[in-house]
């Protein structure tokens, strides 16, 4: 029977204990870490699921006056920031930064969950707040979808070599994984579907998950797993958003698997620009 793991759902930190663990931080960095402890777990928001997102990057030319106004574009062209996608919250009233995420989670769960954004700043003014989040320009020149794969591979496999805690769970350094073609093809056309047709799930368009994508290819492994990203423009960006994300980091450091394919998609016209996929496998 094959196994299929998509991100494994490991338990991460709660909220009360990353503020806990910040308590000497600023409020502004608090609220940082506390959103990114957010995308990092499954959440229910308006009525949907989402996934475990890697961490936000904090960008301090992200980090506009918590009371100003005027174009937001223009503030992060003069910031030299290089913008495709922006958006704002601007909070009134929380005293600190779990009040500030108590508001977040209600009111705008949405925006702080679009996988999306890459970056974050975070401003405050007495009681009032701005957080700013955004996807900058693709600005790293890539190889071909699968070459960059294989470098993504090289990375994995370096993580894999030292022990890591993936959130509240640890891996000792396990073996290498080698590369599959065929897995490298399904990765490849899962990629390329988020990015022309603009989504980011597990699922894809036709109702297909990992396992079903990977048969199709034609893999023969009892046992696949599978790791997506979207936004960063590198392979190192994106290993260390897994690294730094519980469920991505346990696929990732998961001794059973023996094999990966990987492979990115761009498309400029998606909400993202790339979109990136990793299968493992065990056969």
């Amino acid at each position: 029977m094959r196994v299929v793991s998509f991100v494994a759902r490991i338990v991460a930190l709660s909220l009360v204990l990353a503020f806990t663990a910040t308590a000497f931080a600023s409020e502004e960095t608090q609220l940082a870490a506390a959103i990114n402890v957010y995308r990092s777990q499954a959440q229910r928001c308006a009525g949907q699921a989402s996934l475990e997102l890697p961490p936000l990057t904090a960008d301090p030319r992200l980090n506009l006056p918590a009371t100003g106004s005027g174009d937001l574009q223009q503030a992060l062209a003069r910031a030299s920031y290089p913008m495709v996608s922006v958006q704002a919250i601007s909070l009134s009233g929380p005293r600190d930064a779990q009040s500030a995420m108590t508001a977040i989670q209600e009111s705008f769960c949405q925006v702080v969950l679009n996988p999306q954004f890459i970056d974050i700043g975070v401003s405050r003014e007495g009681r009032e707040w701005r957080i700013v989040l955004a996807r900058p320009l693709l600005t790293a020149r890539l190889g071909d979808g699968q070459a960059e794969g294989q470098k993504l591979l090289e990375m994995v496999n370096t993580a894999r070599a030292q022990p890591h805690t993936c959130g509240a769970q640890s891996f000792s350094a396990t073996t290498p994984l080698a590369w599959n073609a065929t897995l490298a093809t399904a990765a490849q056309d899962h990629s390329r579907a988020m990015a022309n047709n603009n989504f980011f799930d597990h699922r894809d368009r036709d109702g297909r998950m990992p396992g079903d994508r990977a048969e199709l290819a034609g893999y023969l492994g009892q046992q696949v797993g599978e790791n997506i990203a979207a936004g960063q423009d590198t392979p190192r960006k994106v290993v260390d958003g897994w690294l730094a994300s519980p469920g991505h980091c346990a696929n990732l450091m998961n001794p059973q698997f023996r094999e990966l394919g990987a492979a990115y998609a761009v498309d400029p016209k998606s909400d993202a620009g790339i979109y990136w996929t990793a299968m493992f496998g065990a056969q």
